[in-house]
């Protein structure tokens, strides 16, 4: 059996597209089952995912109790997929179904995760692009293991590497980079990313770059270990410049400092102490946050014809 994974938030008007184009694929029979997740969407995308239920018998419905994130959606999805591989996909018609039995097609080769790389990118702003490149490169050289480069949800995995994410136990979640760290053996497949079918992406400026730093810091310690060099560095400039000065004194006696020079490298310090700390804030709030143990989602409702627990 095959596990389709869409996590929704407010997307009534591409699910029933989507639905359109992954039953065309995937067909309606028994080896086929679609999780649809509701991550606390406000329109119709609940009625939409009903209204698919009763289509077809392998749709499941997990009905979460509040928006939690894609990222916890997604989590929730892989949690209660019972197929023997599993294909995350987001019902906006980006990333095509088409590609689907290629990737099949790879598993039943051997492979444990098939990954779908986006080889054209033209669809997604200068700015975006640019973004995520920067984004790539950085977290790649900082953080282990990497990721790969324009790599996103949409991948095939197997239910090893399923079951092997379900013990994973953290809440702060960069799943591109927990599908990255269980690693088994992988084939990448290219394709064009497309525009959004319908709709409006929820992922703004601000969302993305809190994904980023959750993404850095999940799996890099560089950024707290720079500053114990940075500030070896700085006490070795002052105590040099001090020698300096103590020796400049000696020799020429004592001269009248400017006010300028002294108040920008206060201003220097501060603000370099003040970035520091907001680092280490950063890493403290995220094991504060694991620390409590909360789940990771709440369910609200489960609908389908086989609505039992599973994770």
């Amino acid at each position: 059996m095959i596990s389709v994974l869409c996590p929704c938030f407010n997307e009534e008007k591409s699910l029933p597209l989507f639905w359109e184009r992954i039953t065309a694929v995937m067909g309606t029979g028994d080896d086929c089952e679609f999780v649809f997740v509701n991550d606390g969407s406000t329109d119709g995308t609940l009625s939409v995912m009903l209204e698919l239920a009763s289509l077809h018998g392998g749709v499941r419905i997990i009905n979460l109790s509040r928006n939690f994130g894609k990222e916890a959606a997604l989590s929730a999805a892989i949690d209660y997929a019972s197929g023997d591989a599993v294909i995350p996909i987001d019902a906006d018609l980006q990333d095509p179904p088409e590609l689907i039995p290629d990737m099949i097609a790879k598993w039943k080769e051997g492979y444990d995760v098939v990954l779908a790389r986006r080889t054209d990118r033209k669809s997604d702003s200068f700015l975006k692009r640019w973004t995520a490149g920067c984004f790539y490169r950085l977290h790649n050289r900082i953080s282990h293991p990497p990721i790969p480069e324009n790599v996103g949800d949409f991948r095939l995995m197997s239910r090893r590497v399923v079951d092997v994410l379900k013990l994973l136990p953290e809440r702060q979640r960069f799943m591109k980079g927990l599908f990255a760290w269980v690693g088994f053996k992988t084939a990448v497949i290219g394709y064009a990313r497309a525009e959004r079918s319908a709709g409006k992406s929820s992922f703004n400026f601000f969302r993305l770059w809190k994904l980023a730093v959750e993404g850095i810091t999940s799996f890099s310690a560089l950024p707290l270990i720079i500053w114990s060099y940075l500030g070896g560095i700085i006490s070795l400039a002052a105590f040099l410049y001090a020698a300096y000065v103590a020796l400049r004194t000696i020799m020429y006696g004592v001269t009248v400092p400017g006010y300028a020079s002294t108040l920008c490298l206060m201003l220097f310090l501060g603000g370099l102490q003040l970035l520091g700390i907001g680092i280490i804030g950063e890493y403290l709030s995220r094991t504060y946050m694991e620390t409590k143990g909360r789940p990771l989602y709440v369910v609200a409702d489960i609908f389908g014809s086989d609505a039992k627990d599973l994770s």
